[in-house]
């Protein structure tokens, strides 16, 4: 069908999937849903077996599934272009290389390591800070632009080891334009001659990728801003093989708080999980997750935050997605979180938070952990709070928290015994928050003091913290025996 937006996000299993490769993936469906019939692509770009890595690819599934990005053709998921591995297309590079070769746009190299490492020696002595395999220095190399015709015969023949290079012009200014950035211009010199195969047979990234973009008619190519100094050799390989280049989008860096790129080491310092399996381990919201995420170099061009994958689909567009780098904000992120578990109701909680209580060595009765939820809800962050800041719904505090004890006062113990008379005498039916809430007021009227007096350490007493839900209707859940053995024993232990 002429004019179907086909797009592919297409990671490396060289480790688990990053968390900007969410975000790559992310925008990539957003653009494809929001075109009548658009297909999101995963191919699996493996050619770098050296630094192949066992699951990642399950991983990455895992994670896309997750975050409810589900692909249209991919891994398992076989479409008329596939296989969707690069490892298992190996065949195919290796006829449009050699075609590059015969053109003339590609030549083979014999050069060894230790001769491109003298090369790159001998450059730097000359007072070249970067060298480069380009167009000078090519003609200084062992290949077939600078061997004779029968010797390049014979290596080939004699199965001497070579990798095929892409023939960079020397002085040419190479334009595009990006979906993002406008038009963007590159100068030839300053480009390598790109390995294309290596000696393993294997292509490289560029090579694979501009044949791949093109044989599985790809409209959109949607990455990173790390590739675009990439782009300008996969566009002279495009014009050498006489295909019209998919239209190209590159998208801002994630910039970690402190400043500059979220590299890895930046992340673990400033606390903020780096690998998609992280969220998923800490049990964030998807939906809070992805909505973040799409703000991290887009927004929609009003005041709205709050949007549901489906509306993110209708709203998306690449013009209005940023070229400077998008700052994560792990607070906002924490935000969104809390913003999804408030919005949904407790029978839909209800299994996970199950689930997490099973792991505390709780099994929480339902119709008990439905009440808790709704009191709890305004107070978490993530899920599993409410197990960790609601375990006293469910066990007798072992400690108190060192931060509430320091408002344990010398009069608390008085004030709390005071109030433990006027809960003895409400009969079990009536122990509800409204009359638990008055028969404090009797209290701190009687002594004189004002509401936190007795409030802190009724709270302390009864949840070990100084902080929790609304602690009448928590009380009131406790039920009084409960309640009572409690303060009973707070006194002993706090006097």
């Amino acid at each position: 069908m002429e004019g179907t937006v086909r797009v592919r996000f297409a990671p490396s299993p060289t480790g688990m999937l990053h968390i900007g490769g969410l975000r790559t993936a992310l925008f990539n469906y957003l653009f494809a849903k929001g075109h009548p019939g658009g297909v999101f692509v995963l191919r699996i770009e493996d050619t770098d077996r050296s630094r192949y890595v066992e699951e990642a690819e399950e991983d990455i599934v895992n994670s896309l599934v997750w975050a409810g990005m589900d692909f249209d053709e991919g891994p398992g998921k076989p479409g008329k272009f596939g296989p969707y591995r690069q490892s298992e297309r190996k065949d195919i590079y290796e006829d449009y290389a050699e075609q590059l070769v015969e053109q003339g746009n590609a030549y083979y190299a014999f050069d060894t390591t230790e001769e491109l490492d003298q090369m790159r020696e001998r450059l730097q002595k000359s007072g070249n800070p970067s060298p480069k395999y380009d167009a000078i220095t090519r003609m200084s190399m062992k290949n077939s632009l600078t061997l004779p015709q029968e010797e390049v015969e014979r290596k080939l023949e004699e199965g001497e080891e070579y990798v095929i290079r892409l023939k960079v012009p020397r002085r040419e200014t190479i334009r595009f334009e990006d979906e993002i950035r406008g038009f963007v211009s590159f100068e030839s010199k300053g480009l390598d001659d790109q390995v294309l195969l290596k000696s393993d047979g294997m292509p490289t990234y560029h090579l694979a990728n501009v044949v791949d973009d093109h044989l599985m008619e790809i409209t959109h190519v949607i990455r990173g801003e790390e590739w675009l100094s990439s782009a300008p050799k996969h566009i002279l390989m495009y014009e050498y093989f006489g295909w019209e280049p998919p239209k190209m989008a590159h998208l801002p860096l994630i910039m970690s708080p402190s400043g500059g790129k979220l590299s890895k080491r930046k992340a673990e310092t400033e606390g903020i999980p780096i690998n998609t399996r992280d969220y998923i381990e800490q049990k964030f919201e998807p939906e809070a997750l992805v909505n973040f995420l799409a703000y991290l170099g887009w927004s929609p061009g009003d005041d709205s935050e709050i949007h549901s994958l489906e509306e993110l689909t209708e709203m998306f567009s690449l013009d209005r997605v940023s070229k400077g780098g998008a700052v994560f904000d792990y607070k906002k992120l924490i935000w969104y979180n809390e913003h999804y578990l408030r919005e949904k109701p407790a029978e839909q909680l209800y299994p996970k938070i199950r689930t997490i209580a099973e792991e505390h060595g709780i099994t929480p009765d339902k119709a008990y952990m439905l009440e808790i939820i709704p009191l709890m809800k305004e107070r978490v962050s993530k899920i599993e709070d409410f197990i960790t800041q609601g375990k006293f719904f469910f066990e007798d505090p072992e400690e108190y928290e060192e931060q509430a004890k320091k408002k344990w006062k010398d009069d608390s113990a008085e004030l709390l015994e005071a109030y433990l008379e006027k809960l003895e005498d409400i009969d079990d039916k009536y122990f509800k928050a409204d009359t638990l809430k008055s028969n404090l007021k009797e209290v701190i009227d009687a002594h004189d003091v004002g509401f936190g007096k007795l409030m802190m350490p009724l709270r302390i007493a009864t949840t070990g913290m100084g902080h929790g839900p609304d602690l009448f209707p928590s009380l009131e859940l406790l039920g009084k025996e409960t309640t009572i053995r409690r303060i009973q024993r707070a006194v002993e232990e706090l006097g």
